[in-house]
């Protein structure tokens, strides 16, 4: 699968083995994927075009600038991809940020749009798709058709764990989005979460539930 790269990094490896521990308070989560974010999105960025920005002026001489070429859209897939989307613009303060709501219907697992801010024309070259876990796949391959059908056709998906089931799935639907994640996960439980994973990436953002 050469559109997906799993961060190498030993810091994206000890970060996100802290993430996992079910003990860890809400405020440690966000931390923890914000952090995550701020290394995975560099990694993601790393094939942006550049562009000549004019002549500049440091202390001691003139210099060529560059600036980044494409208008950079990040999506955001509420209510998880939240929790990257600081870490994003950290690093993009120039990006848009465009809302998509999408949730997974327990019972058939099928994603739900709920919530679409989209202009009704494309207002960026390239998009990033935010959410930090990646199932059953349904939720990402929705999002990658509505920005599709939006117009764009630049797309890169970043998560902070992927399962095989769900990439192999996403990767059938959308062989030229890049993905970028932290780690694979071999298995889906019944209930169609991440194992081991990190149990609900939401709840535990936002304190919404309490793990027994």
């Amino acid at each position: 699968m050469s559109s997906v790269h799993v961060s190498q990094h030993p810091l994206v490896a000890h970060k996100l083995a802290l993430l996992r521990d079910r003990t860890i308070s809400s405020k440690q989560t966000r931390e923890l994927i914000n952090e995550l974010g701020y290394l995975l999105t560099y990694e993601a960025t790393a094939g942006l075009a550049l562009a000549p920005a004019g002549e500049r002026s440091s202390p001691l001489a003139t210099y060529q600038a560059v600036a980044i070429k494409p208008r950079i859209g990040l999506v955001p897939v509420l209510r998880s991809g939240l929790g990257l989307v600081d870490a994003a613009l950290e690093l993009i303060p120039s990006a848009q940020t465009l809302h998509l709501g999408l949730y997974r219907e327990e019972s058939s697992l099928q994603p739900v749009e709920y919530y679409n801010k989209l202009p009704s024309e494309p207002t960026v070259d390239e998009c990033i798709i935010l959410d930090p876990m990646l199932a059953t796949g349904g939720t990402a391959i929705a999002t990658a058709n509505i920005l599709k059908d939006w117009g764009i056709r630049r797309i890169s998906f970043l998560s902070v764990i992927v399962s095989r089931r769900g990439l192999e799935s996403f990767i059938a639907a959308h062989p030229d989005v890049a993905v970028y994640t932290a780690a694979i996960d071999e298995d889906l439980d019944a209930g169609g979460y991440v194992v081991p994973g990190i149990g609900d990436s939401g709840d535990r953002l936002f304190n919404t539930h309490h793990i027994e």
